[in-house]
């Protein structure tokens, strides 16, 4: 990389235009960038760090680039910095304006613009510059990918601040460690550390939650083997746990198949001590059963002898009642016959009662003579029946026929009546469709109007807020501005101050002997006084903070005022002139009237529905008033004809009615007569049969009674029983000849005899031997359940456990070596003996080149007294792999890099630069770094070692590159012939170039 020219405008201390030609001055190999402190050398290093990057080192980057502008500057001159170089064999050319705060083109106030970037290439064939991007991430990406570093690097590479080299020299391994980490980018290796820490954990994890499952089932193991089981005193992720918890597990299956064993020989002990006692029970209770059932034979025969007589007596009354039983259907056909002859005679009063008295004494012939006369009349009577039906129809067809003439009256007149309306109602319902219709189309159109009045009514109150909150910001930005200038006033008043005493400031720290950090003189006969009211540099700095702090309150306050300018702007722009009162009451004016014709306008279906069916009902009213009509003159004929079909009827009928006022009244007359005829004959028929049956029952009942052995059919009636008391006296008889057969066989069984001869049995004692034996198979079953359960659980869960330390033995061996991995990336290994980071020592490495490149030139520097090695050594308790050590050729010792004297750490940290820039170039892909800056420290070495720094310095024009020394030491000025100076002024600072052709 090759600078060729730099372009300022309004940038830092600068006010107006400045130019560098680094082609003229890079021509003599070294030139020197000298000027007042304060004057802006080190804005010029801004500027190309600016152009590359878009931003400026460390804290002087802030407020989004606005600090950059110079206060100097005109308000119309807008901040640009341009960079014309060389990079990876392209001439490129960049421009960067940051964002700036410029009058208004119309109106009072300021508004921001944003920051602009351009990137051109030079095209060598055609002779022009070419466009090549104004994104400022695309320039950004092109930007560090040609020249391979961030901005970072370049600080460190191509600007060398001599001071953070003397700090790297003197500092520990963590300090060196952040900074090498910078420049190097070895954020890979510490996430690979934190990726193994990170799986270790995972992995640990894994391990332990495994462990946990598995002493949860050892402990269950444990309860299942009645706490015989000991656990092993160890926590998860524990080495030999699971061995230890196999173990147990084996010994307690071992301990449980033993008690199993046991277990079963006792229950089979039991089983045979209870079937025995079953035996022994069931033998008791046959003996004493067939014992009590001879006992109960002998009590039953007792009781049959002491009733022999009753039984004898019951079997003569069941012996005369079979006699009598011969005789029974006799007395039951006299007894029928007898009932018979009652009710028939009974009958035959009533129904002769009923009769005229002229037929009260005649007989069943002459009534039934008289009830066959009685039913030929009233068979004639039947035509004239149909004709009295007949009439009554006529009737109901002429009312039927008047209800239909009323009807059809009252259609005709409510049809005229309706349809004498039907123009005014037809008018009025189009009128309704027509108003609604019209209602429909206003809606229509107030609904197109309403969101433009409410976005205009919404931007006028926006308008009316961001109007107020104008007022509000630009007072604040009016403040906050005036409270940034008066800070800025009081800054460079104690600046002014403290620059007019700075002299005394540098005089406080001079001591014989130490060199001027300005002069590089050892002796100091006139050191400079402090006068009352001098400014020191903390003053200074808090004046500044304070500036900066207001500075900052203004540029907020100013965005702030624009962001609300710009919203007024978009919402009058939108809103126009016109008061929000009036807008809303606009608005809510076209709201009411929306709401009143929507409302309207959604009858139109309902009006237009009503039409149709007004015009429906008016065709169904015509129609039935024409039906009306028609039915009318049909029922015309039909009158004629019933009126003539009714007289000739009527005549009929007063023929057939006779005296009775109907033909049914005559019919029902002749009806009762001809059935009290027919129902007295019956009777008197019935009652002469009912008697003479009654006399032959009489007769044959007289023989049976004879045959049967009685005297009479009264004494035969007396020995007949009923059927309850004829099966309740055979039941009895039965009873006793069951109870003697049963008692006999009782006692004539072998086994009940022998029983009880036998001693009298005790089932009471078998029955206890019984339950004791049946309780001891119970417990002896229980324990044997219960310890082929243990044996089953402790199987199950030691199988578990089994599969469990298998499933785990691959993550075991994985969490072994992802640990021992971490461990000893982390240094924290005993493998690792130097305890190093894997990021450290690869860090280690670049630190081992870096030292390795600044000694080829520490060695010119010092005439051969000095080199810097890299140690990998402990120090402390602290890990190991960055230390920096510096070899006294005189001495021939090796010792810290912080016993070297001030000058000695100039040189020694401008020869570590120096090696860092080659070796991060390198690491960067090889790009060259033709321009390079030296900031500083050049007061603190004595001629003979300024000559030789500026010999190794002058020597790097042999690969072609130049070196800008940043000093303000009067000597260089003399040494160095090409130079660029930064001229101070109260308008500003100016560059000026001397020396160069």
């Amino acid at each position: 990389m090759r600078l060729h020219r730099l372009d300022l405008t309004a940038f830092g201390p600068f006010g107006g235009a400045q130019s560098v030609d680094f082609d003229d001055l890079s021509a003599a190999g070294i030139f020197l960038l000298h000027g007042p402190t304060g004057a802006g050398k080190t804005s010029v290093l801004d500027a190309v760090c600016y152009a590359l990057y878009g931003s400026v080192p460390g804290a002087r980057q802030s407020g989004q680039g606005m600090t950059l502008r110079s206060d100097h500057a005109a308000t119309s001159t807008r901040t640009e910095v341009r960079l014309e170089l060389t990079v990876a064999g392209r001439r490129l050319e960049i421009t960067r304006q940051p964002p700036w705060q410029r009058p208004k083109l119309r109106g009072k106030g300021t508004t921001v613009d944003k920051a602009q970037t351009w990137l051109r290439e030079y095209d060598a064939t055609a002779g022009a510059w070419k466009d090549l991007s104004r994104s400022h991430q695309e320039i950004g990406e092109e930007v560090t990918q040609l020249l391979g570093m961030s901005r970072e690097q370049f600080c460190q590479v191509v600007l060398l601040p001599q001071g953070d080299f003397a700090r790297f020299l003197r500092a520990d391994a963590e300090a060196r460690g952040k900074l090498l980490g910078r420049l190097f980018d070895t954020r890979r290796f510490a996430e690979v550390e934190q990726r193994l820490a990170e799986r270790r954990r995972t992995t640990e994890a894994r391990v332990r939650d495994g462990d946990a499952a598995l002493l949860a089932d050892a402990h269950r193991m444990q309860q299942a083997a009645d706490d015989a089981m000991e656990l092993p005193e160890l926590a998860p992720g524990e080495p030999g746990l699971a061995e230890t918890v196999l173990g147990a597990a084996a010994v307690a299956r071992s301990t449980a198949r033993e008690l199993l064993t046991v277990a079963e020989c006792r229950l089979t002990t039991a089983e045979s001590a209870h079937a025995a006692a079953d035996r022994a029970l069931a033998d008791a209770r046959e003996l004493d059963r067939l014992q009590r059932r001879f006992a109960q034979a002998r009590e039953r025969a007792e009781r049959l002898a002491e009733r022999t007589e009753a039984h004898q007596a019951a079997q003569r009354r069941m012996e005369r009642s079979r006699k009598a039983e011969a005789v029974a259907p006799a007395l039951e056909l006299r007894d029928a016959a007898e009932a018979e002859h009652g009710r028939a005679s009974l009958a035959e009063a009533r129904a002769r009662a009923q009769l005229p008295e002229a037929l009260a004494d005649a007989g069943a012939a002459g009534l039934a003579a008289a009830a066959r006369r009685a039913a030929e009349e009233l068979g004639g009577l039947e035509s004239a029946r149909r004709a009295e039906r007949r009439l009554a129809e006529l009737d109901e067809e002429r009312a039927v026929l008047d209800r239909q003439e009323r009807a059809d009256d009252d259609v005709r007149h409510e049809a005229e009546t309706w349809l004498a309306d039907w123009e005014a109602t037809r008018t009025g319902l189009q009128a309704r469709v027509d108003d609604a219709q019209e209602a429909a189309t206003r809606a229509e159109q107030l609904a197109v109007q309403r969101d433009p009045a409410r976005r205009r009514l919404n931007a006028a109150r926006q308008r009316d807020r961001f109007a107020a909150d104008t007022d509000d910001a630009q007072r604040r930005a009016l403040a906050s501005a005036e409270e940034a200038v008066a800070a800025r006033a009081h800054w460079l008043d104690l600046k002014e101050q403290r620059l007019s005493g700075i002299a005394a400031e540098l005089a406080a720290g001079l001591t014989d002997g130490t060199p001027c950090a300005v002069c590089g003189a050892t002796e100091h006969p006139a050191p400079a006084r402090r006068i009352d009211g001098h400014v020191d540099r903390a003053a200074e700095e808090r004046a500044l903070t304070a500036y900066q702090h207001a500075d900052e309150r203004r540029a907020d306050a100013e965005r702030r005022l624009g962001t609300v300018r710009e919203a007024l702007a978009a919402a009058t722009a939108e809103a126009g002139e016109a008061p929000t009162a009036r807008l809303a009451e606009e608005a809510e004016e076209l709201e009411r009237e929306y709401e009143r014709v929507r409302a309207a306008g959604s009858r139109l279906h309902a009006a237009q529905e009503e039409l149709r069916r007004a015009g429906d009902e008016r065709e169904q009213r015509v129609a039935a008033q024409q039906q009306a009509a028609v039915r009318s003159a049909s029922r015309v004929a039909g009158r004629e004809r019933l009126e003539s079909e009714g007289a000739a009827l009527e005549q009929e009928l007063t023929r057939a009615r006779g005296t009775a006022g109907s033909v049914a009244a005559r019919a029902a007359q002749l009806e009762d007569r001809a059935a009290l005829l027919t129902d007295a004959a019956d009777t008197a028929r019935a009652a002469q049969e009912a008697a003479q049956r009654l006399k032959d029952a009489d007769a044959r009942l007289a023989d049976a009674a004879f045959r049967a052995g009685f005297d009479t059919p009264a004494d035969a009636a007396a020995a007949l029983l009923d059927d309850d008391a004829h099966r309740e006296l055979q039941h009895r008889l039965d009873a006793r000849d069951a109870e003697e057969n049963a008692v006999r066989a009782v006692l004539a069984e072998p086994d009940t005899a022998d029983a009880a001869r036998r001693p009298r049995a005790d089932p009471a004692a078998a029955e206890r031997a019984a339950a004791d034996a049946g309780r001891r198979l119970r417990e002896a079953s229980s324990a044997h359940d219960a310890a082929a359960r243990r044996c089953a659980e402790l199987d199950r869960l030691s199988a578990r456990a089994t599969d469990s330390v298998h499933r785990l033995a691959p993550l075991r061996e994985e969490h072994t070596r992802v640990a021992r991995l971490a461990g000893l990336a982390a240094g924290t290994s005993a493998d690792n003996d130097r305890r190093m980071r894997l990021e450290s020592y690869v860090l280690a490495a670049r630190l081992e080149q870096v030292a390795a490149a600044a000694t080829a030139r520490l060695t010119r520097m010092s005439a051969g007294r000095y080199t810097l090695v890299h140690s990998d050594d402990r120090t402390g308790r602290g890990r190991s792999g960055l230390g920096l050590h510096v070899v006294d050729a005189w001495t021939g010792r090796e010792r810290d890099t912080v016993t070297l004297s001030g000058g000695e750490t100039f040189f020694a940290s401008l020869a570590l630069a120096l090696g860092l820039a080659d070796v991060v170039t390198d690491e960067a892909g090889g790009v060259r770094l033709d321009t390079l800056f030296i900031d500083e420290g050049f007061g603190s070495l004595d001629d003979q070692t300024l000559d030789e720094v500026l010999d190794v310095l002058d020597s790097l024009r042999e690969r072609d590159r130049s070196v800008g020394i940043v000093s303000h030491v009067a000597d260089l000025r003399r040494r160095v012939h090409a130079q660029l100076e930064v001229v101070k002024g109260r308008s500003g600072s100016a560059l000026r170039q001397r020396g160069t052709g």
